[in-house]
């Protein structure tokens, strides 16, 4: 199986995690982070790793420079099926170079997936969320709901856990930043004619499924 490269974007709650999570095992992909790749470059040891604890420390941002080199140092490793970029870009800057290393390294990015989702729906769907506080499993009080015995179906557990920011509120705004700063790299990656979109309302196995026929097509 070719390497390829994939931007994936959504807005919170709309499965980004969990399909780019998919990916990996099925595919051998690798997920970047960005915060993941910054506390592992800090906790190092290495020059870029104190520097990135300074600024850490100080509550300063990380700069595009940094957070960049860590993208290339990244590249220059093992990239399994291809890496997925997750959370980078979020700048035209950024996307700008981006697609620069990814030439420089002979693997030009495949395609910007955004998953699409209904607000209202998608926000319906977050507040009916929750997990198992034994085991993490996750339910749906929709599509999968917690069992009417109050038991985890997987470890038993009584504990219904619920994210604190998963209320109406919370949602708004995290949506309306989202839209905010990702609504110029939509337009970029359709402008590239990298844009592909999919219906991140259907199930998971649908979502799933028109990912896959986007990376195999």
């Amino acid at each position: 199986m070719s390497m390829m490269n994939i931007v994936i974007l959504g807005p919170p709650g709309a499965g980004k995690g969990t399909h780019a999570q998919t990916l990996v095992t099925e595919r051998g992909m690798v997920q970047l982070s960005t915060g993941e790749m910054l506390r592992e470059e800090r906790d190092s040891g290495t020059e870029l790793g104190r520097t990135i604890t300074d600024l850490l420390r100080d509550g300063s941002l990380v700069s595009d420079e940094i957070v960049v080199e860590l993208i290339r140092k990244r590249l220059a490793g093992d990239g399994g099926g291809g890496f997925i970029f997750d959370g980078f870009p979020r700048t035209l800057a950024q996307a700008d170079s981006l697609g620069e290393l990814l030439e420089e390294a002979g693997a030009p990015l495949a395609a910007a997936i955004e998953i699409k989702v209904d607000e209202a729906a998608l926000t319906q769907r977050i507040l009916g969320r929750s997990s198992c506080g034994g085991c993490g499993k996750l339910y749906s009080d929709d599509a999968n709901p917690w069992p009417a015995d109050g038991a985890c179906s997987d470890c038993g557990s009584t504990e219904v856990v619920r994210r604190a920011d998963d209320n109406e509120e919370s949602l708004l705004t995290r949506m309306g930043e989202y839209y905010r700063k990702t609504a110029p790299l939509i337009g970029y990656y359709h402008a590239l004619g990298k844009l592909r979109v999919v219906d991140g309302m259907g199930t998971i196995d649908e979502v799933k499924a028109e990912i896959a026929a986007i990376l195999d097509s």
